[in-house]
């Protein structure tokens, strides 16, 4: 089971990475090859997915990391309810809590539920936030929704909050696919410090020194997808970070 391991290794103070691979910027090859690296390097998780699938290669992404572990979970990152498939370990459940948009913060999800419940698959609710980045993304053109600016960390923090008490069990903090800056240090801080949840911080991480930052204020598990297309080597330098950072939030356990 997927979320009982992000429990476990929140409670221990690990900090983990999960590499995000789109299934519309890859093949067979580079596929096999991203995930070859991942699991050298010692990435936690692999998420699958992306706002907006134009592909079919969904299904042919978890065979491709099958074929090179089976020890890593898969986990869907769905951008719609399209966006399932029952070979993968579990699918975050995304309800976009800081949009306005009641097809993603429910709509989706009525669509998707008796297909989920077939499936088999581990579902996590998961209240999604999206956090301005500089620049438009894929994902708030999709979902039409305005991100939270970034410093407005109080209305994150209270969003995140919120999220928990009606029983997202993960927060997920994203800056979007494309982003121009990662998500504030400060920021994470503030929405660490309301919730209790684990938190998933990703979109504008290219270097495994912003990684450390976000893992450093607060995130559990940091997720990084087009720096990692782009340079797969990037992920031996963020396992490490990741070690790094687990060192230092055991030493103030």
């Amino acid at each position: 089971m997927v979320f009982p391991k992000i429990q476990a290794l929140q409670k221990e103070g690990q900090k983990a990475l999960a590499v995000l691979i789109d299934p519309d910027d890859t093949d067979h090859e580079r596929c096999q090859l991203l995930a070859a690296h991942a699991c050298k390097a010692g990435a936690h998780f692999f998420f699958v997915g992306g706002s907006l699938i134009v592909s079919d290669r969904l299904h042919h992404v978890i065979e491709w990391i099958r074929n090179v572990t089976t020890h890593i979970p898969i986990v869907l990152f769905p951008g719609s309810n399209l966006h399932i498939d029952s070979e993968a370990d579990a699918i975050l459940f995304l309800s976009l809590i800081s949009g306005r948009n009641p097809d993603y913060l429910i709509g989706q999800h009525v669509l998707a539920a008796p297909i989920l419940k077939r499936s088999g698959l581990e579902v996590i609710s998961t209240g999604y936030m999206l956090i301005d980045s500089g620049a438009p993304t894929t994902v708030t053109y999709i979902s039409n929704t305005t991100p939270i600016p970034q410093n407005k960390g109080d209305i994150a923090a209270c969003t995140a909050m919120a999220g928990e008490m009606l029983g997202m069990r993960i927060i997920y903090m994203d800056a979007g696919s494309g982003a121009s800056q990662p998500i504030s240090p400060a920021m994470i801080r503030k929405v660490r410090k309301a919730i209790s949840a684990p938190l998933i911080v990703g979109g504008g991480i290219r270097s495994a020194l912003q990684a450390q930052q976000a893992w450093n204020a607060g995130a559990d598990i940091v997720v990084v997808g087009n720096a990692f297309e782009e340079n797969p080597r990037l992920v031996y330098d963020m396992c490490r970070a990741a070690e790094y950072a687990s060192n230092d939030s055991l030493k103030k356990h």
